[in-house]
């Protein structure tokens, strides 16, 4: 399954669980669109892929339960910077990418939630991208400048992020291939 995700707005080096929260409901709206289109046998997100977390229920949509792996190529547009570019005012792409894995992938205990956050309507399950972000076996990151006046703050990116989920085959406990 191939798609492309697309986040405009902060994104901030070393961000918390508010922060990385806000993205995760961003990137949920456009994965629930998704997850409509998602074959007959898979429309009912399963609990055995669910976790709950508090008054949360999160549905990743790769999970290591199904042999899945992620590969991710990210376009990041940020205001004030060359072409290849990768320190700016914004802080450096490591912790800035952190901040966006974390909030790819299902949260793993309360402290990663914003205190007294609670899901909106719509929000129940709350889809993610990945159950953890060591399915992601592939990334590229291209980073250009942001020309657009209106967003100059140096947290602000247009991130396009172009997922291709791979169900993995296994014979016995071994990985031996990927399945388109």
């Amino acid at each position: 399954m191939r798609f492309t995700l697309v986040y405009d707005g902060k994104l901030k080096a070393n961000g918390k669980p508010k922060h990385k929260q806000q993205i995760r409901r961003v990137l949920h709206e456009q994965l629930a669109e998704l997850w409509k289109e998602a074959p007959d046998g898979l429309r009912v997100p399963g609990d055995n892929l669910c976790r709950r977390l508090g008054a949360w229920r999160f549905f990743p949509l790769a999970s290591s339960l199904r042999d899945e792996t992620v590969e991710i190529s990210i376009i990041m547009l940020r205001p004030g910077l060359g072409a290849g570019c990768l320190i700016g005012h914004g802080g450096d792409i490591d912790n800035r990418l952190k901040t966006l894995f974390d909030s790819f992938r299902v949260p793993q205990d309360p402290a990663e939630l914003p205190a007294r956050d609670t899901p909106a309507a719509g929000e129940n399950p709350l889809f993610c991208l990945l159950e953890d972000d060591r399915l992601i076996t592939s990334l590229s990151v291209v980073t250009d400048r942001l020309l657009d006046p209106r967003m100059q703050s140096p947290d602000v990116v247009k991130l396009f992020i172009q997922v291709q989920v791979r169900k993995n085959q296994r014979i016995g406990g071994n990985m031996v291939g990927r399945l388109a």
